[in-house]
This record gives C-alpha cells, sequence and structure tokens, in this order.
C-alpha cells in the first residue's frame, strides 16, 4: 500500500513540471483520482490508524502456588485466583492472571517449573505461594529457604516483581520449628528486597474458631474463607502490579 501511494504521488508531481502538465492533463488528473480514493479506502484509513495506536499489552501476574491456590476441594471460580481477576476487573485494572498452581507441590517443584513458566508467560509479577507442603513432610527448612531464594532471583532476573506468601505451621509441630519455617519468608523477603504477605492465612487458621473455616481435613480453607485470603494478599500485590 505506501509502494503504490508513493507511485501516485510520483505520477502527479511529474505531470506537474513545466512543459508536462498540458500535454499530460489526464494523466494529472488520473493521479489526483487515484490518490483521494486510495486516501478514502476504508482500508487505507484502518491500516494507517492501526500503525499509528497499538493497544498496550497487558501485564500478566503468574501464581505459582500449592493446593491454596488449586481450589482444592472447591467449586471451580471460588477460589481467591478467580477472586482476584474480579478484583482487578473491578479496580479496571488491566492484568491477566495466570494460575499454574499444583495441589501437593513443594518449593523444590516450584523451582524446577519456574524456568518454563517464566519464559513461556512473560509476567509483570510472579506471587510465591509454596512452603507449606515442604513443612507438612518435614523436608530440611534449609532447602526450602535455598528454593525460595532461587525462584525469587530467578522471576527477579526476568524482569518481574515479586511477592512471597508466607505460611505458617500448627503449634504442634514445636515452637522452634514453627519459628523457624515462618521466618525463612520474612528473611527471603528482606534478602531479595520484595513484597511479603506475612502469613497466607491470617484471620482464618488463627481466629477463634477455625475448624468452622476449613474443609473436612483442616487443612484446606473452605469457600467462605477464600475472600479473606485475598484480603491478605491483595493489598501487598496491588502495590507491585505495573
Amino acid at each position: 500500500m505506501s509502494t503504490l501511494l508513493k507511485n501516485v504521488k510520483s505520477i502527479a508531481a511529474d505531470c506537474s513540471k513545466p512543459g508536462l502538465a498540458a500535454r499530460n492533463g489526464w494523466a494529472k488528473s488520473l493521479a489526483v483520482l487515484l490518490l483521494t480514493a486510495l486516501l478514502g479506502a476504508p482500508g487505507f484509513a484502518q491500516s494507517q490508524a492501526q500503525a499509528k495506536v497499538q493497544p498496550a499489552p497487558q501485564p500478566t501476574i503468574l501464581i505459582v502456588g500449592d493446593s491454596l491456590s488449586a481450589e482444592y476441594g472447591l467449586r471451580r471460580g471460588t477460589g481467591w485466583v478467580p477472586l482476584l481477576e474480579k478484583q482487578l476487573a473491578s479496580d479496571n485494572r488491566k492484568a491477566k492472571v495466570v494460575n499454574a498452581s499444583i495441589s501437593g507441590d513443594t518449593t523444590s517443584g516450584g523451582r524446577s517449573r519456574l524456568p518454563a513458566l517464566l519464559a513461556q508467560h512473560q509476567p509483570a509479577a510472579v506471587v510465591i505461594e509454596l512452603g507449606g507442603n515442604d513443612a507438612l513432610r518435614g523436608l530440611p527448612l534449609d532447602m526450602t529457604g535455598k528454593n525460595l531464594t532461587a525462584m525469587t532471583q530467578a522471576a527477579k532476573k526476568a524482569g518481574a516483581r515479586v511477592l512471597l506468601v508466607g505460611m505458617q505451621v500448627p503449634p504442634n509441630y514445636g515452637g522452634a520449628y514453627a519459628a523457624t519455617f515462618s521466618g525463612l519468608f520474612a528473611k527471603v523477603a528482606k534478602d531479595e528486597k520484595v513484597a511479603l504477605v506475612p502469613f497466607f492465612l491470617k484471620g482464618i487458621a488463627d481466629g477463634d474458631d477455625a475448624t468452622a473455616n476449613f474443609q473436612a481435613d483442616r487443612i484446606h480453607p473452605n469457600e467462605s474463607s477464600q475472600a479473606r485470603m485475598l484480603a491478605n494478599v491483595w493489598p501487598e500485590l496491588k502495590k507491585i502490579i505495573p
């Protein structure tokens, strides 16, 4: 289209040269008609408008978590991640959410999966919600800390902002173990200078009647607790969304 336009303009210019205008008046008229039709063509106007105005791509929020983010035991569309999508829409925030959470996943699993996810989705923000299964399985806490650090560094290197979602374990694990485990998230967040949700299940697991907030297994929050989970994440997450 641009080449044709240049040719038509060239014809019109040549026909305007002294001595040629009189002999080639018909050619000049034809060139003007062609130029007018070309500029007025819907396809041409549309292509020019598209070339000038391109919509900005939506930033992607990547959620890398376990069953707490994978809607385990819940009706599809009722977990905190789908509620996040509704929150974004209601706030008129143009962002795409990719939920890459897998029930039963550990920090080791997340660490192994993350590079491919970063390459595929190129997220602007990464939410790391892992570690709970490490504790349930009694995995070494230093390994959990190293995995969280590696994931955070990989996401930052890919140009994403990171939000770590902290977890805690019940008192029956022992005071020292519980304190060390919950402290892992704060330490990694401080060392790597990233955002932190201190306790994902605040107001759910530490309530007066905590059992009412969980499914029958007493591990996974029920449907009515999902809004509270989002409320714990949203204040920090919205700060890192472009």
